[in-house]
């Protein structure tokens, strides 16, 4: 591990999210599992909860389990991020994906519903998490990526997303204070909240339905039908129910194992810096955007709620690493972008797992008799409550029109069984096309 430059780090540096200084996980146990319920949710994520939510406002009793503390895992530790756009074109192995037409026009579709699905549900539920609806700048990191974001930009059009458009290299400066990037691509219906505040809110709206039980601390070991339902082996006993629903997402494991091996867990890290000196802030972020690029091993970076703050995040690693060395790795890529930032420290680290699919698009559906929401592939504040409220409207019977990706069956990953030995190699790979890409070309 090549050595640590402590000069970055704040007196009070802290190797957890950022976002826990306004919400932090909530331990939500539960003395007495009901002995039956209707349906039984496993992840107690924006997808788990969601699902609850809408199975409660049908009239469907619900439990939720959670292995650790709610608001523990991915839906605390994202950069906070939303758009009415996914990344499709892109597998995680590089791979460019030909989807029909017609897909791309379902895509288009269901992206825009679930950026004014969350937009809906926030107000609603009265959650106060500081959303903004400022648009993303997606930076061209090389100017065959450019050309790259012209052919994107025509398919997007051709799919009925009109909210885009080509921004030139000398353009760019008005929104985004630097010359990184060879020009980029906006998109207007695209914001930011804080992700552990909207968690927040969105816990508590499950807890004022009386239909739903929470279990924290309460991971489920085992599945096996019984009869036309399921029984559900936890670490607090056992519970029967009609229906079950995996909303494990980048956490799915050997309690799935068919769904395990269609998922990729990959490991993204972030840094929360140190406030700015005043200005500062308005001059790299003029317009309030939210920033991304086109990199295979790309980074993301926003300011935080209050404006004084870089929120920096990316693939440090494929992999979880040292928190040290990933704020390291994570200072270096950020003052390459902004060097104007060179002196400022970081005050926070953390990393999440985000789960990617072999056709680098979300599924909900049923498979092998469960019902299940999975495979963010990086668009889960707003995806992972939209296909959660889906699917508990569908079970509850009052869905209209069909679910959202389910008729794309959900592929299994080829030569995999749920381990991502690939990943290192796949990262290294990214790393040399990514370097060839900017340098030679």
């Amino acid at each position: 591990m090549p050595s640590i430059d402590q000069s970055i780090f704040s007196s009070d540096f802290k190797e957890e999210p950022y976002w826990w200084e306004a919400f932090r996980p909530q331990a939500i146990p539960t003395t007495t599992l009901p002995a039956k319920t209707d349906v039984v949710v496993v992840g107690g994520g924006y997808a788990g909860l969601a699902t609850a939510r809408a199975l409660a406002d049908g009239g469907v009793q619900s439990l939720v389990l959670e292995a650790g503390e709610f608001g523990t895992g991915a839906s605390t530790r994202s950069g906070g991020a939303l758009s009415a756009g996914l990344s499709i074109g892109k597998s995680f192995t590089g791979r460019t994906l030909d989807y029909a037409p017609e897909l791309v026009r379902d895509v288009v579709g269901w992206a825009i519903d679930a950026y004014r699905g969350l937009i809906d549900l926030v107000e609603q539920e009265k959650i106060d998490c500081h959303l903004e609806q400022r648009g993303r700048f997606l930076g061209a990191c090389a100017a065959s990526h450019y050309e790259g974001l012209r052919t994107r930009f025509e398919k997007l059009r051709s799919g009925g997303a009109m909210d885009c458009k080509l921004i030139s290299r000398e353009e760019q400066r008005q929104e985004i204070g630097s010359d990184f990037y060879h020009g980029g691509m906006v998109f207007e219906t695209a914001g930011k909240l804080h992700p552990a505040l909207f968690y927040g809110g969105l816990l508590a709206a499950a807890r004022r339905r009386n239909s739903i039980t929470l279990a924290g601390g309460c991971r489920a070991t085992g599945l096996s039908r019984d009869g036309e339902g399921w029984r559900v082996k936890t670490e607090a006993g056992e519970v029967r129910a009609r229906h079950v629903v995996v909303a494990t997402n980048g956490y799915t494991g050997g309690l799935t194992p068919t769904l395990q091996r269609r998922l990729v867990p990959i490991a993204s890290h972030i840094i929360a810096t140190e406030e700015l000196p005043p200005g500062l802030a308005a001059k790299i972020c003029p317009k309030g955007r939210t920033f991304s690029e086109t990199r295979r091993v790309l980074h993301y970076y926003r300011l935080s709620p209050d404006g004084k703050r870089v929120i920096f995040g990316g693939r440090a690693r494929f992999t979880e690493i040292p928190g040290e060395m990933r704020a390291q790795l994570l200072h270096r890529a950020l003052v390459e972008r902004l060097p104007e930032l060179a002196d400022i420290k970081v005050t926070h680290t953390w990393q999440g797992n985000v789960a990617f699919t072999y056709d680098a698009l979300p599924h909900a559906g049923e498979l092998d008799g469960l019902h299940f929401v999975v495979g963010c592939n990086g668009s889960g504040v707003s995806m992972m409550p939209f296909l959660g409220d889906a699917i508990g409207r569908s079970i509850a019977g009052r869905l209209r029109g069909k679910l959202p990706f389910a008729d794309a069956a959900l592929p299994p990953i080829p030569l995999y069984s749920g381990k991502p030995w690939f990943l290192p190699v796949i990262g290294g790979a990214f790393r040399a096309l990514d370097y060839f890409d900017e340098k030679i070309r």
